[in-house]
C-alpha cells in the first residue's frame, strides 16, 4: 500500500487521456525510482508551464506567450488562416509541417445535444480577423464528424460576404488504408469526392 500522497500523484495522472489507473502507476514507479534524476526535472516543467501558460489573443493557441509562437512568428503566411476545433487540432497540423499559414481555434463544435452554440464558440473573433483585411484564404479544418461538418457549413456561410476563398480539409481514404477495413462513412466520402485520373 502506497502513502497517501502517491496515490494522490497515481490518482492526478490517471486523469490525463491515455492513462488508465495501472499505466498511472507504472508511470509513478517510474518516476519514484528515478527521483533524483526524473522527478525533479518533471516537477521544475510543470510548476513553469503552470505559471506562464497563457491563451494566445490572437488565434486562441495555448503556449508560453501571447502572442503564441506560430503568430509571432514572420515566417508564417498572414494571407492563409486554418480554423480548427481545438488546440490538439491546431498542434497535430502544425506538427506536419505542411500549413505555412496562421490558426484559428474555435474552442470547440457546434452541438445541439451539448447546447453549444456559435456564441459559445470563437468566431466572434475569426470573423474580426477576416474583416481586418489581408487573408485571401480560410481553411475549414473541421473534424470529419457530424458536429464538425455542422461547423464548417455555419463558418463558411457566416464567411460568404468576405472577398475570400473558403476551402475544406479533404476526407475519404486513408493513405495505405485497405477498403475492406473502411467504414460505410469513409467510403461514401471518398467515392463523393472522386476526382479524374490525370
Amino acid at each position: 500500500m502506497a502513502s497517501q500522497e502517491i496515490e494522490t500523484l497515481a490518482s492526478a495522472l490517471a486523469r490525463l487521456p491515455g492513462l488508465g489507473p495501472r499505466s498511472a502507476r507504472r508511470a509513478v514507479l517510474w518516476l519514484v525510482k528515478r527521483r533524483d534524476s526524473s522527478l525533479g526535472a518533471l516537477v521544475d516543467a510543470l510548476a513553469a508551464v503552470r505559471d506562464t501558460l497563457v491563451e494566445c489573443s490572437v488565434c486562441g493557441n495555448v503556449d508560453t506567450r501571447d502572442p503564441c509562437g506560430i503568430c509571432a512568428d514572420p515566417r508564417r503566411d498572414t494571407r492563409s488562416i486554418c480554423v480548427v476545433e481545438d488546440v490538439s487540432d491546431l498542434w497535430a497540423l502544425d506538427r506536419a509541417k505542411l500549413f505555412t499559414g496562421k490558426y484559428h481555434v474555435l474552442g470547440g463544435k457546434l452541438s445541439a445535444l451539448d447546447g453549444v452554440r456559435p456564441e459559445d464558440l470563437n468566431i466572434a473573433g475569426l470573423l474580426a480577423r477576416v474583416e481586418q483585411g489581408g487573408v485571401d484564404e480560410v481553411v475549414l479544418a473541421m473534424n470529419a464528424t457530424l458536429e464538425g461538418q455542422t461547423t464548417a457549413h455555419y463558418l463558411a456561410e457566416r464567411l460568404e460576404g468576405f472577398p475570400i476563398r473558403i476551402t475544406q480539409l479533404a476526407h475519404g481514404l486513408p493513405v495505405g488504408g485497405e477498403l475492406d477495413y473502411l467504414d460505410e462513412g469513409t467510403l461514401a466520402q471518398a467515392l463523393r469526392a472522386r476526382r479524374p485520373v490525370s
